[in-house]
């Protein structure tokens, strides 16, 4: 008999040696399911110290299953962080034309969605500046970032003295910093409502100062 690693991913579900639960027949819903676990173990653990075994116990997936969808663990992380970051752009697009509107709602989604700048600076902290896997995939994303800011420069409405790849870094770290340190925010701003919002209100005067002509 063959062995079931060896099997696609349709043998998989029926192959004895790895019995799987009655919902993977339900592919979608399963990969819906280990997504969502590997989201929650990579945000908490990092590439290196993720483990499949616990991301297929909260999927209620097969281990086997996990790889034949999605790869190495390596492979599992890219696409996860992909898929958060496109949720990301498609729910917060660069807004040229309402800057401070932007770095709002920014803002308000990585309070809600606080996983996707954990994994993004697990990713740092396990690759350094070395090239990642689908670089080329991240790479069109954020030309389409830029692109958007440099049409608000072309038309007038954001400055042009610095240029627009370095001005959506020096924005994007405006609005996220105080969600990756809020342990800094906490001791230098406060912790009360009003400081929280106090401090919203100067991120976004930085933001328009930033890029008023």
């Amino acid at each position: 008999m063959a062995l079931c690693h060896s099997l696609s991913t349709k043998q998989l579900v029926t192959c004895p040696r790895y019995p799987l639960p009655m919902a993977a027949r339900d592919p979608e819903a399963t990969k819906a399911r280990i997504f969502e676990a590997a989201v929650a173990e990579f945000a908490r653990h990092g590439i290196a110290g993720a483990r499949i075994d616990r991301i297929a116990a909260e999927a209620k997936a097969n281990k086997q299953l996990i790889y034949a969808y999605f790869g190495n663990k390596a492979e599992l992380f890219a696409i996860v962080l992909e898929k958060k970051m496109l949720h990301l752009a498609e729910a917060v697009p660069v807004d040229p034309d309402d800057i401070e509107g932007w770095v709002d709602r920014l803002m308000d989604y990585h309070a809600a969605h606080p996983e996707l700048l954990r994994l993004l600076f697990w990713e740092g902290l396990e690759y350094g500046s070395t090239e990642l896997p689908h670089e080329s995939d991240r790479r069109e994303h954020y030309v389409r970032k830029v692109a958007a800011l440099r049409d608000g420069q072309e038309r007038g409405v954001v400055t042009d003295a610095i240029p627009a790849a370095d001005l959506l870094f020096l924005l994007t770290a405006l609005a996220n910093w105080t969600a990756v340190v809020p342990q800094m925010r906490r001791i230098l701003v406060g912790e009360d409502e009003p400081d929280r919002d106090r401090l919203r209100a100067s991120v976004k005067e930085a933001a328009r100062r930033l890029t008023a002509r």
